[in-house]
């Protein structure tokens, strides 16, 4: 192993109470929709492409008029995630600070571009990585997205590690060991490894 790769959003925060609201807020009072954004509706979309994200959020809408709309919800949520770090999981930073100085690390998420930015600037924690990208980056899936990742870092055996579904199945088209955050949104049933808390990474590659 020679780096590892971290999803977001369920791996290393939970934005989905600040997301909700700021969406919510966003689409009564701007856009003077009636809609209120839950936070279960988005633990269960997050991990998905923005494009499918707001097929699901605006379904009686056209495709330009959805793109319009979640560009707006999300640009509303840069704004209240740069006012207010969402909620990290335990013992998040100490547990980077470790793996960084033996590691370099990296993040790749289906997020929409400015969004990893965004956490990087909200929690103060660009020191501890070294690259990243998204599909708002890429405009392509999320294996090919851990694949450029890879070739513009000279990466030969990295490790991911995220919390869906989704994300095991990319790292397996990726070819790239998964490492389950069973503390996050999604079920994966047979991981290469599986981990509670984030500070179990500590004991898993140090």
């Amino acid at each position: 192993m020679d780096s590892i790769i971290f999803d977001v959003d369920g791996t290393l925060w939970d934005s989905t109470g600040i997301v909700a609201d700021a969406w919510t807020d966003y689409l009564r009072e701007t856009e003077h929709i009636d809609m209120t954004v839950t936070v279960e509706k988005l633990k269960s979309l997050f991990g998905r492409p923005l494009p499918v994200i707001a097929e699901q959020i605006f379904p009686d809408r056209g495709k330009e008029e959805q793109i319009r709309l979640i560009d707006g919800c999300c640009q509303a949520e840069h704004r209240a995630l740069l006012k207010k770090c969402a909620p990290l999981y335990p013992d998040l930073e100490k547990t980077l600070k470790a793996l960084a100085a033996e590691y370099p690390l990296y993040m790749v998420s289906n997020c929409q571009a400015g969004y990893i930015e965004v956490f990087l600037k909200s929690t103060g924690f660009d020191r501890y990585f070294s690259g990243h990208l998204c599909h708002g980056d890429t405009g392509a899936d999320k294996p090919e997205t851990i694949s450029i990742l890879m070739r513009e870092h000279h990466l030969q055996s990295p490790v991911y590690v995220g919390d869906t579904m989704g994300d095991f199945l990319s790292c397996r088209k990726a070819g790239v060991p998964f490492v389950f955050a069973s503390y996050g949104f999604g079920d994966v049933p047979e991981p290469d490894y599986r981990i509670e808390k984030p500070a179990d990474l500590i004991t898993l590659f140090l």
